[in-house]
């Protein structure tokens, strides 16, 4: 039944093919990123999740007044 109604409807043929090119090209493009990006960039933003914050205090105070 579903195989009919999408028959059904004129021009569907072209989406599925959107959905790849789409999908295709993301990964390319990601592709084409990692093959140029800068690798000492790259190391050091891999670093910044481990590497300590001197400039801010542990705990965070947020005003939640501001908001309301």
């Amino acid at each position: 039944m579903h195989k009919n109604v999408l028959q059904s409807i004129a021009g569907i043929e072209i989406y599925p093919l959107i959905s790849f090119v789409i999908f295709f090209l993301f990964f390319l493009g990601l592709l084409v990123y990692v093959a140029v990006a800068n690798r000492q960039h790259i190391s050091a933003m891999s670093q910044l999740p481990l590497a300590p914050d001197h400039d801010e205090p542990l705990n965070h105070h947020f005003n939640h007044d501001v908001l309301c």
